[in-house]
């Protein structure tokens, strides 16, 4: 291989590696977190503690969110037939912004004997963000309904976040639960991502003028 070509095969390698980096996905740090839940229900007073761990998938022009509870909070003095119980909660957003999403789960896809803690499905919503920047997501009030009753869990341990990202926001206009066709560029991450795609770019263009160059010379020649 000739000196001119390989430097264009070099040249064509950096530019594609820098934008496979700058192209990366958002940094996230998520923790499973216990949480503390005190349970106001229709016989009582309770509590129990839950390790808690919140996901986020980005989906179009936000974050579908995923509420997983490793144990029961609750439980029911009579059994709780298949789909007796509904499950819903409430996430709560910190950071770049502040802002509540709700998050509900299928109903018990098995009977849960009486006085058995109550396993809560997955919960999941979508969280769509308005501002750039890093957010935090941290388990908020769960409720449980069955039977005809309601039964409300706060937590009271104050629980640090679950789950910590970088957000890609939609601007003023947009807001949770939405969709925004296009995404202004007004991050940091983003202004990294213009400026890194435009490197890439001045790289291929410079790159391919080696090789159109070294091939008109080799016409030239021939």
């Amino acid at each position: 291989m000739s000196d001119r070509k390989r430097s264009t095969a070099l040249a064509l390698a950096s530019a594609l590696g820098a934008a496979a980096v700058l192209l990366a996905a958002p940094a996230a740090h998520a923790d499973v977190v216990d949480v503390a839940y005190d349970c106001k229900t229709p016989i009582g007073d309770k509590s129990a503690v839950s390790p808690i761990d919140i996901k986020a998938v980005k989906d179009g022009g936000g974050y579908k969110l995923t509420m997983s509870f490793q144990k029961g909070v609750s439980s029911s003095p009579v059994e709780l037939g298949k789909g007796a119980m509904s499950p819903s909660a409430v996430i709560l957003v910190g950071g770049a912004e502040k802002a509540s999403v709700p998050v509900s789960g299928a109903p018990n896809p098995e009977a849960v004997p009486a006085n058995t803690p109550i396993k809560i499905t997955d919960l999941s919503g979508t969280y769509t963000p308005r501002k750039s920047g890093k957010v935090t997501f941290t388990a908020g009030v769960l409720t449980i309904k069955a039977l005809g009753t309601t039964t409300t869990c706060t937590p009271g341990n104050s629980p640090r976040p679950s789950l910590e990202l970088d957000a890609t926001g939609a601007g003023p206009s947009g807001g949770s639960g939405g969709a925004e066709d296009t995404l202004p560029q007004t991050g940091p991450a983003d202004s990294a991502l213009a400026l890194g795609t435009l490197g890439a770019t001045v790289l291929l263009t410079g790159a391919a003028g080696v090789l159109w160059l070294t091939r008109r010379g080799q016409r030239a020649r021939s």
